[in-house]
């Protein structure tokens, strides 16, 4: 029957969802750091060994065999050592020195979280390795070959020594304090591990989620093991995030920061729409119907372009589902958000005239170099063309990667006959400037220029 302890490191492994493995290894880490606040010194390299069944621990000190180093090299780290040792034992004495004032008993918590704070960065200076500057040789992790025989006759270079250290009693309340603090350290870093795994596999999928609260402009989701966020430009503004709503949401990006995981969501992703038709319409799930391009401006309107690889099935039918049912269920999905399903095809004239769809398209005038497309419609069908606010050929043009425009007949005639008038006239002008010139230009005499006659007699 297993121990209470394992028991209780098993229902840990539950809750947190963390492997039995990664909580032995940080009881461990704080055991030993628990035995260095009592008994050890920096010049160790400690290593626990628990035994969850007994509850029994042995430390060791584990160093590594290296190559025997110069009287004057050793003398530097023995000096070094003692600056340490000396710096940590001011530290303590002027700890112990400090005025203690009377404390009333409503500030009790104050002390125990001054008491957590101290053993708090106790802990985070057992995670930190310090490297000296200078001397190659660091004591803390190596051992010289000479020293090391002395402990094992065989040792070479390279080995491993693991010396068992005696535990001379129960550890203090600070160092229980400071085991307390690493394995809650180890364990919400460990935590936070798994669940950035587990979501970054996520990233680029739907999740369903449930509003939680709101904090400013920003909404958090709570998407399972932890909580999501929907930035002000990732919510679609015709919709209101209230707590308790269960909502589908986009997993945008997934990051690790010094907080944990920050996983940013959308509603306003087209790749949200894509994955939607892809889980409501088995075609598109089977491959038969595929996606080609899809344009939205979330809240209003989406329009998807489809083809379909089998003859025999109507991709937009397929779409749609008996008595529009599968597209139905989509659109109440996006809170009633505009959906436009049109077919794909090659030629770009009539995938123009599909994508300007519900209006009625007579004429399609394509320029390849500019890549520019006018679309020609009747009077009655311009306004339904270009939609209000321009928002159907603008999706249109987004769908179909061209740049559209939409001319009714009235309105081409008016500008070829504007056009034609600018050319008339620019002729007639240049007609009328050339009647003007005359055949022979007279040229107005310099002031300061004499005439001839008068300069001939004056030299007379």
């Amino acid at each position: 029957m297993a121990s209470e302890i394992e028991q209780a490191i098993r229902q840990i492994c539950d809750e947190k969802g963390l492997s039995y493995e990664a909580v032995i290894e940080t009881i461990e880490s704080a055991l030993a750091a628990a035995y260095r606040k009592d008994y050890g010194n920096k010049m160790q390299n400690l290593e626990a060994i628990f035994d969850p069944d007994s509850g029994g621990v042995k430390v060791f000190d584990v160093k590594t065999v290296v190559e025997d180093v110069s009287e004057e090299e050793l003398e530097k780290m023995r000096a070094l050592q003692a600056e340490e040792i000396a710096e940590d034992e001011a530290k303590a004495a002027a700890k112990d020195f400090e005025p203690k004032e009377e404390k009333k008993s409503d500030e009790g918590e104050k002390g125990e979280k001054s008491e957590k704070g101290e053993a708090e960065e106790d802990a985070e200076e057992t995670e930190i390795d310090e490297e000296e500057e200078g001397p190659t040789f660091n004591p803390k992790t190596e051992i010289m070959e000479s020293d090391a025989r002395v402990l094992k006759m065989d040792s070479q270079i390279g080995d491993v020594i693991r010396a068992e250290l005696p535990i001379p009693g129960e550890f203090g309340r600070m160092a229980a304090m400071t085991a307390k603090q690493v394995i809650t350290q180890k364990l919400r870093e460990a935590e936070r591990e798994i669940v950035y795994g587990e979501y970054k596999e996520q990233e680029g999928e739907v999740l369903i989620g449930t509003v939680q609260r709101r904090e400013g402009r920003v909404v958090l989701v709570d998407i399972g093991r932890t909580v999501g966020v929907l930035l002000p430009e990732d919510q679609v503004p015709s919709e209101r995030y209230n707590p308790g709503d269960r909502i589908k949401v986009f997993v945008r990006e997934v990051s690790l920061g010094t907080r944990g995981p920050q996983i940013a969501l959308s509603r306003t992703s087209e790749e949200l729409v894509r994955i939607l038709f892809e889980i409501e319409i088995p075609e598109i799930t089977d491959g038969i119907v595929e996606i080609k391009s899809m344009s939205r401006e979330a809240g209003s309107r989406t329009k998807v372009a489809v083809i379909s690889k089998d003859d025999s099935i109507d991709p937009i039918g397929a779409c749609i589902g008996q008595r529009g049912i599968r597209i139905q269920t989509i659109i109440n999905e996006l809170g009633g958000e505009k959906i436009d399903v049109i077919e794909w095809s090659d030629d770009p004239v009539t995938f123009i005239t599909n994508a300007l769809s519900p209006a009625k398209i007579r004429e399609v005038n394509l320029d390849e170099e500019e890549n520019t497309a006018v679309a020609i419609v009747d009077e009655d069908q311009l306004s339904l063309a270009i939609g209000r606010g321009g928002q159907n050929v603008r999706l249109a043009a987004r769908l179909s990667g061209w740049k559209l425009s939409v001319r009714s007949d009235e309105e081409l005639e008016a500008t070829e006959e504007t056009s034609e008038d600018a050319k008339d006239s620019s002729e007639e002008k240049e007609i009328v400037e050339a009647q003007d010139v005359p055949e022979e230009a007279e040229v107005a005499p310099d002031e300061n220029e004499e005439p001839e006659d008068e300069a001939k007699e004056e030299e007379e």
